[in-house]
């Protein structure tokens, strides 16, 4: 089953999740808003995020607090951070931003293209990552298929090898052979 990549919208106003919501639409995204810092690391605990796009400024607890309790847990500190913020091009903020593990800073208004943009190119980076992650499971499955097999293979050899034309050597070889090949059979 495919899994659909997921961005976090976080913004103490709710036009402003609305308006992030439409933007992303028709993107092969799924948008899950909400209005806090403390309710995004709630849902952090339970879903995976391909990106988040977080308001800088919020009561309470800010983007930046936000983003620093996101870095420092082990499940979401390698999840983007884009920051947005209705706060003039203070570059003090931005290096704050950037400093808390943003991958980018944008200053509103700012462009909804540039962003669906960006946003795109994490969640396909999300996805190819999932992808290789499940070629790899396969792989390693794979290879401990063809060690098992190859460890019944040497068993039989040296069963073969060994029997002299003993008739109970000979079938139990064939039986290593067959369990290998096509699993133990019931008994």
């Amino acid at each position: 089953m495919t899994q659909v990549a997921k961005a976090l919208l976080v913004d103490d106003r709710r036009e402003n999740l609305m308006a992030l919501e439409a933007i992303l639409q028709g993107l092969p995204v799924q948008s899950v808003a909400v209005e806090s810092g403390e309710a995004a690391l709630k849902q952090l605990l339970v879903d995976d995020f391909a990106v988040i796009l977080l308001d800088a400024q919020m009561p309470d607890m800010d983007g930046f607090e936000t983003a620093s309790h996101i870095k420092r847990r082990e499940r979401t500190r390698h999840v983007p951070i884009i920051f947005l913020t209705a706060a003039d091009r203070d570059a003090q903020l931005a290096l704050r931003g950037y400093a808390v593990g943003a991958v980018d800073y944008l200053t509103k208004p700012f462009d909804p293209w540039v962003l669906r943009a960006k946003v795109s190119v994490f969640v396909e980076l999300w996805t190819k990552t999932r992808q290789l992650a499940a070629q790899s499971e396969m792989v390693r499955e794979r290879d401990a298929q063809w060690r098992l097999l190859t460890d019944a293979v040497d068993e039989a050899t040296t069963l073969l090898r060994s029997a002299d034309d003993n008739p109970d050597a000979i079938a139990q070889a064939l039986t290593t052979l067959e369990q290998a090949r096509w699993g133990p059979t019931p008994d």
